[in-house]
């Protein structure tokens, strides 16, 4: 894994991270990943599990696990969070 992590690293643009994710995933693992990152952004604005579940056609049972890896996992999601909050221009 470690060297499909560095493959990613070395991605200058989000042109070629978007190319080399099609290439290397399905469609419906693109389609899985988007799903749950949008989760991740209503978790964050601190919506009820209910309404993601409803506005994002998300289970509460993936609503629920994406919920625990925010908040016990790696820190991935959060540094995303962060670094896209500060990217953000009403940041």
């Amino acid at each position: 894994m470690a060297d499909l992590f560095e493959a990613i690293l070395s991605l200058e643009t989000p042109e070629e991270i978007e190319h080399f994710l099609r290439d290397l995933c399905t469609l419906g693992e693109l389609e899985a990943m988007a799903h749950r990152w949008e989760v991740v952004k209503l978790l964050d604005e601190g919506l009820p599990y209910q309404e993601i579940a409803r506005r994002t056609g998300a289970s509460t049972t993936t609503v629920t696990r994406v919920a625990h890896w925010l908040r016990h996992g790696e820190g991935g999601y959060r540094t995303a969070l962060d670094r896209r909050a500060a990217l953000s221009p009403t940041a």
